[in-house]
């Protein structure tokens, strides 16, 4: 059956379980072929439930199964239809409903190396009928990026919504949500997607896949620790098309090496895709094909079959995160699928082994497109779920978190240690050297706690097999991550206390001294905005359990930069504004000058509101942030002005 969050995606895609119940429903995804004995009615409620869930990002079918099984039987009985003819529909995000700037079609899709050819037969055509050398014309091919469609016109971000009517959800820059390779505002088109290296490392615990976690970047009133630090870290990013690396040539060459060009184009980002783009570089051309109400004519998706296969179970592997959770790693008998030998696939959480009967002896379908974590599609032959008794770690007794085992023995357990240390290391960001690999060697040697490794002499290091310039050089990142400047919000974050991500950590500070907040009661923490109350009490118990290890090193002498504020400060002319940069900037990063405005008592935006004072220009600015801030009455100065803010002088 349907989880509660799959179950309110439903609800709010204003969609129900009437002509089609929702036991029928999840038969019809288990079971692909009985789609054939289904009503049109039923059909056509399963595509529209099926396609909410997709676009909320709880998926329960594969692409290749909405597409080739449960879409084409539509298009055998009703090739009409509007769910074949129109865009298909994106969630409702929270924020006000407004016109797109321009249409935002979906794209139609091959299959096959014959697909294509026709698609460049229509283009040829087209060329005859304008007395165009199709010979000359160029054709581009991108990756396909598989996250949120939406479109920056420099002042709001919009979702794709039905092709004409989106959603603004430009808070997601406003919550730090930076352009991917550094890019402007204002480049139209792209998506919001997050790297899948990083989701590997990172969320995989957490959310059941990437799009799973990019719908909590736009529809999350408070976003949770882990999207806070993605965006931080800016793992997670929107990816305008105009800046998406590319393939350009004609027809012939595209062709002639296409297999060669596809796969270049298909891995050259570290993102989820589906597929490559075709299409055409010609204007006149574009106009003259059009667009049907579903898609461009002069535009292309080259998506491979996803490769699929019947394997058995051997066993299921728990691993204990540091979080605590439990997560199930299907043991499989190998087989090969998209040109890798694979062994293993994530269960996501044990609520999905024991609805599924996942346990030795079970038959699965794996699925795998590319490079793409392998995945299963559902189970053919149940098998007597394999749940642990025991934390694989510690072997402590778990618990139930919703969906989810958890071990509870958080200061114990090995793997919650292991990874609560590298984790600290990680969000400091200000050393190198104490990766997994490190950490899991300086435990085996009887290292618990981040202070003790602090404490480590060279001659320690050496004496647990590091040699002595590895020695030498974590001594040496040791003392730079003490010495080096680094806020306070995120010293605190690098604690991992449950809900108390940067973000939380830097509202909190911005009130708060550090060495308060152990003081805070419940009622304190609710009434700064953005704190709820049902986690106010587990954040405060989690202040009690990291207070020990807070003090002893805050003992060690680190480099905080404060975000309380002085009276004097607070005077300053920069106290409580809303500050903007744009352009190129030459006495620091953005990021940099970001920080120096906010221990000034400034706010820093992304995108330029009618709440905004300052518009900070440097060179190479875009119309677009100027346009927007000569419409708002907004303040524009140059760097050099700000730097006298800074000050406290006049600009």
């Amino acid at each position: 059956m349907l989880t509660a969050n799959q179950k309110n995606l439903v609800s709010q895609a204003n969609l129900s379980f009437l002509d089609l119940s929702e036991q029928r429903f999840c038969q019809l995804c288990q079971q692909p072929d009985l789609i054939a004995s289904a009503g049109d009615n039923e059909l056509i409620d399963f595509l529209h439930i099926a396609n909410a869930l997709y676009r909320g990002g709880e998926p329960v079918i594969s692409d290749t199964d909405y597409d080739f099984t449960y879409l084409a039987e539509l298009n055998k009985r009703q090739p009409q239809h509007p769910l074949l003819q129109t865009v298909e529909p994106e969630p409702a995000f929270a924020g006000k409903t407004v016109d797109l700037p321009v249409i935002m079609l979906s794209t139609d899709k091959a299959y096959s190396l014959d697909d294509v050819h026709r698609w460049a037969g229509r283009i040829e055509k087209a060329c005859e009928e304008l007395d165009k050398n199709f010979a000359k014309l160029i054709f581009k091919v991108t990756p396909k990026l598989d996250g949120y469609a939406a479109f920056d016109d420099g002042n709001m971000l919009y979702t794709r919504g039905d092709g004409r009517k989106g959603t603004d959800i430009s808070r997601v820059f406003e919550r730090g949500l930076q352009v991917a390779n550094q890019g402007q505002r204002g480049l139209g088109p792209g998506e919001i997607v997050v790297s899948r290296s990083y989701f590997d490392e990172n969320l995989a615990d957490f959310f059941d896949n990437a799009r799973n976690f990019q719908a909590s970047v736009i529809k999350e009133k408070q976003l949770e620790e882990h999207a806070e630090l993605a965006i931080k870290d800016q793992a997670a990013v929107f990816y305008p098309f105009a800046l998406l690396p590319c393939w350009t040539g004609p027809w012939q060459a595209l062709i002639s090496d296409f297999e060669h060009i596809i796969k270049d184009i298909w891995h050259k980002v570290d993102y989820d895709v589906d597929g490559v783009i075709l299409e055409i570089i010609d204007d006149e051309l574009k106009q003259h094909l059009g667009a049907t109400r579903h898609h461009h004519r002069w535009q292309l998706a080259y998506k491979e079959n996803q490769q699929t296969a019947e394997v058995e179970v051997l066993s299921v592997t728990p691993q204990t995160s540091r979080s605590g959770r439990i997560t199930p790693v299907a043991e499989l008998e190998p087989v090969r699928l998209s040109g890798a030998l694979l062994s293993r696939a994530t269960a996501h959480h044990y609520k999905m082994v024991l609805d599924n009967g996942i346990g030795p002896g079970a038959i699965i379908q794996l699925a795998r497109s590319g490079e793409v974590i392998p995945k299963i599609e559902r189970v053919i032959i149940a098998a007597q779920p394999q749940v642990p008794s025991h934390c694989p770690s510690c072997h402590h007794e778990p618990i139930w978190d919703n969906d989810f085992l958890l071990c509870p023995n958080n200061f114990e357990c090995p793997a919650q240690i292991t990874h609560s240390m590298e984790h600290f290391f990680r969000v400091l960001k200000n050393n190198d050297g104490f990766g997994s690999a490190t950490i899991k060697k300086l435990y085996e040697f009887g290292i618990r706690r981040v202070d003790e490794i602090y404490a480590l002499t060279n001659e320690q290091f050496e004496s647990m097999g590091f040699g002595p310039k590895q020695s030498e050089n974590l001594l040496t990142q040791l003392l730079r991550s003490r010495n080096e400047a680094v806020e306070d919000w995120r010293f605190l974050a690098a604690f991992g206390v449950f809900r108390m991500g940067l973000g939380n950590c830097e509202r909190l500070l911005a009130h708060h001294a550090l060495v308060d907040i152990f003081n805070l009661s419940e009622v304190d923490i609710i009434s700064i905005e953005g704190f709820a109350e049902k986690t106010a009490a587990a954040i405060k118990e989690g202040f009690i359990a990291i207070k020990p290890l807070f003090d002893r090193l805050m003992a060690l002498g680190f480099n905080l930069q404060a975000s309380q504020h002085s009276q004097d400060q607070a005077a300053k002319t920069l106290a409580g504004k809303l500050v903007v940069f744009t352009g190129t900037l030459h006495s620091g990063t953005r990021d940099e000058l970001g920080k120096q405005a906010k221990a000034a008592g400034a706010k820093v935006g992304s995108a330029v509101s009618a709440k905004t004072d300052y518009l900070v220009a440097g060179d190479n600015v875009g119309a677009n942030k100027l346009t927007a801030a000569r419409e708002k009455d907004v303040t524009i100065i140059s760097e050099q002005d700000f730097l006298l803010l800074l000050k406290g002088e006049s600009a």
